[in-house]
């Protein structure tokens, strides 16, 4: 099932933190990749479905500068093929000697237009990739070409990306954190219960400025606090 738009809009809305909490309350406890980061922390939320590829350990015979005259390199097929809005996602064993990809391929998914890039390995031209108004996350810088460590092998099949199984089609939302990895059969129920959470929360923080203990109030077990929050609600038409 694709993405409803306004599960969409709702994710764009809401943090990696909140949306953990949704699916812990599912008993999905590990859907944060680890120890992957933006490039750029001043964008939007990255939002889009995960369109992946799966990297191997390279083979010094198989993987020479050469590969890449052939059109049908997996990595630059899989760069072409990745749909308008989705996000592409690298298998790279979570090792970033070697660059996943650089700033001319993530500028093409930028062109063709994708949602973002994942990896759980590195990108090569970081710089300019940080400046590029498109989410990228990654590890951290990595110089050297893919094909050093890295060989492109399987487009769109089940990949693990930092410690996460990532199925292709499932939705991925990046913030300033990081990114999560929600099943696609739960985005939309995730997302509007994320949504109310950080309504919820909102209300709390504004409270906990004006002074208020969070006894009481962070969870709500008294009567008054759920009372308030109503009327906040109603206050702000949230």
């Amino acid at each position: 099932m694709a993405l409803q738009s306004t599960t969409r809009d709702q994710l764009m809305k809401v943090s990696t933190a909140t949306l953990c909490t949704a699916l812990f309350k599912r008993g999905l406890r590990n859907q944060f990749i680890q120890d992957v980061r933006p490039l750029n922390g001043n964008l939007p939320n990255m939002v889009g479905e995960a369109f992946t590829l799966r990297y191997i350990p390279a083979r010094e015979d198989l993987n020479t500068i050469s590969v890449f005259q052939d059109r049908n390199h997996p990595q630059r097929v899989a760069v072409e093929q990745c749909p308008p809005g989705a996000v592409m996602v690298f298998d790279s064993r979570k090792n970033a000697r070697a660059a996943s990809a650089g700033s001319i391929l993530i500028t093409r998914l930028q062109v063709r237009g994708c949602a973002g890039v994942v990896t759980d390995g590195g990108f090569r031209d970081s710089p300019e990739i940080a400046e590029m108004a498109f989410p990228a996350y990654h590890n951290r810088p990595s110089a050297p070409t893919n094909l050093t460590l890295h060989q492109a092998l399987d487009i769109n099949v089940p990949i693990g990306c930092g410690d996460v199984a990532v199925f292709p089609g499932d939705v991925m939302v990046g913030d300033r954190e990081g990114v999560i990895v929600i099943p696609a059969h739960l985005a939309d129920e995730i997302a509007q219960e994320a949504t109310e959470m950080t309504a919820f929360e909102d209300f709390v923080t504004e409270k906990v400025q004006e002074g208020r203990s969070i006894l009481g109030l962070y969870p709500p077990t008294e009567e008054q606090s759920k009372l308030d929050f109503e009327a906040w609600r109603k206050a702000k038409g949230r």
